[in-house]
Formats: C-alpha cells, structure tokens, sequence
C-alpha cells in the first residue's frame, strides 16, 4: 500500500514548476524542524528559502566552511541569509585532515560529504531535530557523483530530487521569489580544480581561488581554473571566449595568474565544461 509520501512522489516529473513548490511546500509542513545544508548556490539557497517560508526559526540553515570553500561562496551565503532572514548557522569541517580526501581519489566528494552529514546528523541529534535536507535535485543524479552514496548512507533526505525538481525548475522559482541566487552559475567546491591523484592543499586551494577571482575581476561570469601544479589552463564559457581572446584580456588574464604563483598559463579553446575533470575518471 501506498503510504501519503509516495501518493506525493508520484508522476511528479509532469508537473509545472509552481506546482512543484506546492508539493514542496506540502512536503516540508509534514515535519516540525529541519536542517537544510545551504552552501549559497541555486539549489540550497531555494530550498533555504521555501523551509523558512513554512517552518520559519524552526529551518535550521547549516553552511560548511573550509579551505576547499571560496570566500565568495561564503559571502554569498551569509548575504543570501541575512537578506531573507534565515536561522543560519555555520560549522567547520575538517576533510582537510582526511587523506582519502587529500589524495584526491575519484571518490573524494564521498569523503567531503561523509565528513559534512556526519556533522550534520550529530546537530540533528544535539537540537532535536527531524530531519536533514540537500539540494540536490534530478537533474544531479545522472551525473558523476560520488558525493549522494554519503547521502544514502546517512539518510538525508533530498526533497527537490525526490519531488522532480530540475535546475531549471529551481531558477524559474527562484526567480518569481526574487532570488540573487537564480542567476548564479554551478559552485562545486574549490577541489573540483584538480584532476584526479593530484594532491589537494590548502596553499594550492587559496592559490586557485585567488586565480578565480582575477577572472571575476575582468568580468567573466562562468569558468573554471583547472590547477595543473605549474600550468593553469582555463575554461571560460563559449559566450565569453572571445573575449578572453582580446589581446589586452588576454595579457591581463596572464599577468594576473602569474601573480598568484602559476607558471604557465594556458586557456582552453574548447571552452566551459562543468567536470570537464571527469572525464578521465575510472569509475
């Protein structure tokens, strides 16, 4: 027999984006507390949000601070709370000391995560609290995710992926709420800059996110620089390519990785490709 959550879960995928938050909303109403991971990107930021809406104090926003998280995402996040007055909270967690996590295997987001939701799980139990949520939503669960096995393991419960939700759905909400989150592009942490076996440290962390911040600097929205020890090569988005290819950019986007302690720099014409690191991967 069909319990009411599986009544709910049903056929879900046709259904409009508004619709969907109905199912949302109906969803959340059904516990007293929650703890939401919010890291400050689309998905959590929504999920953040619609939790306040309903359950107000009693949503608990938890966002993960470490070297392998950017000080513009924790900005975000900490802007992105105060503006809609979210109960947040932050937490330190330490993969950095994992060297499962460090060496940099295929299977590092499992340890970061293992990591975050045992954290998580333990302020559940310590505040009394129902249940932990994430983002993630379906449009994640065909993509190379190493991460959602730590999920499963410790029963976070994932409502947008649950309820049909694909990222599209999720902006298009965000953007009826008025989210500064809508128009945000993908966020993974600062570790996905490394390709696999290559060894993760904080100095090589802060020296990616300060090369990231020189392409912010000169306007560029969606890109990614991939650390090669020495080498950075970069993915700028197809749309801003050409621009990249100005002589004036181009000399500037060199100056400014030389400085942060590359020693070649190279820019990938093949431009964006969100875990374009992937690809070399043994599953």
């Amino acid at each position: 027999m069909l319990t009411p959550f599986d009544r709910l879960c049903c056929n879900l995928l046709l259904l409009s984006a508004e619709a969907l938050e109905t199912s949302l909303r109906e969803f959340v109403r059904g516990f007293e507390n929650v703890i939401v991971a919010f890291s400050g990107g689309v998905d959590s930021s929504y999920l953040s949000f619609v939790c306040h809406q309903e359950l107000g104090a009693q949503a608990h926003c938890v966002t993960a601070l470490s070297p392998s998280v950017s000080s513009r995402q924790e900005d975000l996040a900490r802007t992105f709370a105060k503006r809609h007055q979210l109960n947040w909270t932050t937490i330190s967690t330490q993969e950095m000391e994992d060297l499962n996590y460090t060496s940099n295997p295929t299977q590092r987001c499992y340890f970061c995560k293992q990591e975050l939701y045992q954290r998580l799980d333990g302020l559940r139990h310590e505040w009394g609290i129902d249940i932990v949520m994430d983002g993630t939503n379906k449009d994640d669960l065909g993509d190379f995710r190493p991460g959602l096995r730590a999920v499963r393991e410790l029963d976070v419960v994932s409502p947008l992926s649950l309820l049909g939700f694909g990222k599209e759905d999720i902006r298009d909400r965000s953007r009826h709420w008025g989210l500064q989150s809508a128009e945000l592009p993908a966020m993974p942490c600062l570790s996905s800059r490394f390709p696999y076996g290559t060894e993760i440290t904080a100095r090589k962390l802060k020296q990616v996110e300060q090369a990231e911040e020189c392409l912010r600097r000169l306007g560029f929205n969606t890109f990614r620089v991939r650390h090669h020890e020495e080498l950075a090569r970069i993915e700028i988005d197809q749309g801003e390519l050409t621009r990249a290819l100005d002589e004036d950019i181009l000399s500037e986007i060199r100056q400014g990785l030389l400085s942060v302690g590359y020693r070649y720099v190279t820019l990938d014409l093949s431009g964006f490709q969100s875990g374009s690191l992937n690809r070399s991967h043994d599953e």
